[in-house]
């Protein structure tokens, strides 16, 4: 599958701090935890569920530093 591109905005809560790891050569790699949560109404209980995802994120250079600083 050369040539694809899977690209997601995930919009949720920040699980920790960014950590951050530079190289030598003035590079950068920086990991977080994002929660996303899913809620809906359970029809035959007619009860609301709450269901949290974990993603573990990664970025690099730029988008590191400004994650970093935020």
């Amino acid at each position: 599958m050369t040539g694809t591109l899977n690209k997601v905005m995930l919009i949720g809560h920040l699980g920790d701090v960014v950590k951050m790891h530079y190289f030598d050569d003035k590079n950068c790699v920086g990991r977080f935890s994002l929660a996303t949560n899913e809620t809906y109404t359970n029809k035959q209980t007619n009860e609301k569920v709450t269901n949290t995802e974990w993603h573990n994120i990664v970025v690099r250079n730029k988008g590191a530093e400004i994650g970093e600083k935020y």
